[in-house]
């Protein structure tokens, strides 16, 4: 059980924290509306990912007899946590380009999301079967991987509000930077573990 919240802490904090249209949304907003405005940004996840994650799991559940789907799905899974791996700990300084933007920042902070791939990459390859996973040991499981995910990439989110409101040199480079590099060392283990499912999946193990 605590495997799975682990999971989803250092997934969702990766999330959080990585430089992206969404992130760059929450600085913008803050730094020209104010943390309120930057805080809605934040949320914005939680109306999209729910979406997302229940298509992802009602694809996977279709494919639940078919071991070598699912193992190739868990492979992909694992490239794409490596590459957020490695954009993690090669990471140099947080490059946010910020725009003059209007308020109506949850509806932006939505659609900004709703366009992004990554979450449907993400749910399709990493949270879902993930969810199934953890579902096998009890509910509470596959609850508490989803609550680790969202708290932490929305937490992330809203931090990051707090401190461009309050001093911008608390976003400093170097700070950014090694807080990537813890991220993306646990990243590294958990993208090994999909590929490990993966291959156990496929070779009938």
């Amino acid at each position: 059980m605590l495997s799975f919240l682990s999971a989803g802490i250092v997934l969702g904090l990766s999330a959080g924290f990585s430089p992206g249209p969404l992130l760059a949304l929450v600085i913008s907003q803050t730094l020209q509306h104010g943390i309120k405005e930057g805080v809605k940004v934040a949320v914005a996840p939680l109306l999209t990912d729910f979406p997302i994650m229940v298509v992802s799991l009602l694809v996977l559940t279709r494919l639940a007899n078919f071991r070598t789907v699912l193992g190739g799905i868990s492979l992909v899974g694992g490239m794409f946590v490596l590459k957020l791996a490695y954009e993690s700990i090669r990471t140099k300084k947080l490059a946010i380009a910020l725009q003059k933007t209007e308020p109506q920042s949850l509806s932006k902070g939505a659609i900004v999301n709703a366009l992004n791939p990554n979450p449907y990459v993400f749910w399709l390859t990493v949270g879902a079967p993930t969810i199934v996973k953890g579902w096998a040991s009890g509910p509470v499981t596959a609850v508490m991987f989803v609550a680790g995910f969202l708290g932490c990439l929305v937490g992330a989110k809203v931090s990051v509000a707090m401190l461009a409101s309050r001093s911008s040199h608390l976003l400093s480079d170097r700070t950014y930077r090694y807080l990537m590099q813890v991220l993306g060392v646990f990243l590294l283990y958990f993208g090994f573990v999909l590929f490990r499912d993966g291959v156990n999946l496929i070779g009938g193990l």
